[in-house]
């Protein structure tokens, strides 16, 4: 069973282009995490905030990755992270044509 890992923090920018250009090494780097599947980024300019919607494989890999990315975070001055981790129904994620089978 594959799980969600949902993430959201406070961040002052970059955001768009400028937030791609220098997150991609960052984003290339989190295809090597054990258990990694894929990640949606989100972001909002208007309330200062980002974060992303993870799969993984299972509910270990998803709390682990949590686990190193909020002491990255932190690394980064980032302390107030909000994460929850969900299993995804799958029949339904289907019926939704949700990319997790």
């Amino acid at each position: 069973m594959a799980y969600v890992l949902q993430v959201d923090f406070e961040m002052d920018g970059p955001f768009g282009d400028e937030m791609a250009e220098g997150f991609s090494d960052l984003a290339k780097s989190i295809n090597e995490e054990d258990g990694f599947i894929w990640k949606i980024w989100t972001e909002s300019p208007e309330t200062n905030e980002a974060g992303g919607i993870y799969v993984f494989e299972t509910k270990e890999t998803a709390e682990k990755y949590l686990d190193m990315h909020a002491k990255r975070l932190a690394g980064f001055g980032i302390t107030d992270v909000h994460a929850k981790v969900f299993a995804i129904n799958s029949k339904l994620t289907e019926i939704t044509n949700g990319p997790v089978k």
